[in-house]
């Protein structure tokens, strides 16, 4: 009765109200903050005036590019998990191991003038080489580490995908040493090209043009081959496609070979945009890119790459927009801590991502 005449009068109905526990007032006092940091940063960023027009244009091609990355390994992220259900934690140390192949194909082709010469083939050439050492190692992980795990459910399989993340990174760092590395720096990547007026890094350029390029391959072999549509199937019902006589272990080998194509590809541009290689590298943009993939919604290409974009931008410009007008010193040393938070808010408010939880609905 009493709910019945609370809601003729427009007020939340008293067992809503009810339900309405500790943990909620949290969660709503959480969203409260964070719209308050963002939107007082941002009035307080605009009336300073401290940045230029270019600068602005700087923070959001520097977050493209770092997006576009993010977006690449995200990508092995998301087809691993919509085939198998398993979250792929040593992607981000393959990733790694793409760089440092393509790192010393780079140097040589730098000692011998190659890389400056005909810098199209030198590129060409330190891609394939990523590409390949990274799909070999993502897909003797899957065969030696990962498919004795496939049917086993708990915490298993989560344990050995830690723990092969371990193993790569103490491998490369007993092979090549703890030492940080330099990545080659060719004139011809220095260069500036004009855009609507403004200056861009002849390397923002190409690493957002190959990566786009990188991706819209994939979604065509995703969505119009015939092992594409079994990785499809598979995603949807291991079973019933087996039973369809799909060959499941060919199609799970393709989909850690895809992934370890586009992770030996984002290695390489990862390092000549920060030109730094160690073995640690791939930790930081791997749970960064594992976050895009939520982001987007695990398990869907294209949320993958909508949130690699979307989190570069906002690691990019949030720092300056959000936390320069409440007075944050040196925020851009804060981009780390924007990266995760937004994760955190998406995991708390959007478990389903952005893509996600549409793509849910279409499978049920």
């Amino acid at each position: 009765m009493t709910d019945v005449v609370a809601s003729r009068i427009g007020l939340p109905k008293l067992s809503s109200l009810a339900r309405f526990t500790f943990v909620d007032v949290i969660l709503w006092a959480l969203r409260l903050a964070v719209v308050i940091v963002v939107v007082g940063g941002t009035i307080g960023t605009l009336l300073k005036g401290r940045y230029a027009a270019a600068q602005w244009f700087d923070l959001v091609m520097f977050g493209l590019t770092i997006g576009s990355v993010y977006a690449l390994i995200a990508l092995g992220y998301t087809m691993v998990y919509g085939v198998l259900r398993l979250i792929n934690f040593a992607h981000g140390d393959i990733t790694m191991t793409g760089a440092f192949a393509g790192y010393f194909l780079a140097s040589s082709f730098d000692r011998s003038g190659l890389l400056d010469r005909s810098p199209i083939l030198a590129m060409a050439g330190i891609l394939a080489l990523a590409i390949v050492t990274s799909t070999t190692i993502a897909v003797l992980t899957e065969r030696i580490a990962y498919r004795p795990f496939r049917h086993v459910r708990g915490f298993a399989p989560l344990i050995c995908a830690i723990g092969v993340s371990f193993f790569l990174e103490q491998t490369f760092r007993g092979l090549f040493g703890p030492s940080i590395r330099s990545y080659p720096d060719p004139k011809w990547q220095r260069a500036a090209i004009d855009v609507l007026g403004f200056s861009v890094p002849r390397v923002d350029i190409i690493v957002i043009a190959l990566a786009v390029v990188a991706m819209l391959v994939l979604y065509v072999i995703i969505q119009r081959t015939k092992m594409g549509t079994a990785m499809r199937a598979v995603s949807e019902d291991t079973d019933a496609a087996a039973m369809m006589g799909v060959d499941v272990n060919k199609v799970v080998v393709f989909t850690f070979a895809l992934g370890g194509a586009m992770a030996g590809i984002a290695g390489v541009f990862y390092a000549f945009v920060f030109k730094q290689v160690y073995f640690f590298m791939g930790f930081t943009p791997g749970i960064k890119a594992f976050g895009a993939a939520v982001l987007g919604g695990i398990g869907s290409v294209p949320g993958a790459m909508i949130g690699g974009f979307f989190l570069g931008l906002v690691e990019s410009v949030g720092p300056a927009l959000f936390l320069d007008g409440i007075g944050i010193p040196a925020p851009y040393q804060l981009r780390d801590l924007i990266a995760f938070t937004l994760l955190i808010m998406v995991l708390i408010f959007r478990p389903h991502g952005i893509l996600g939880e549409r793509m849910a609905k279409k499978r049920a």
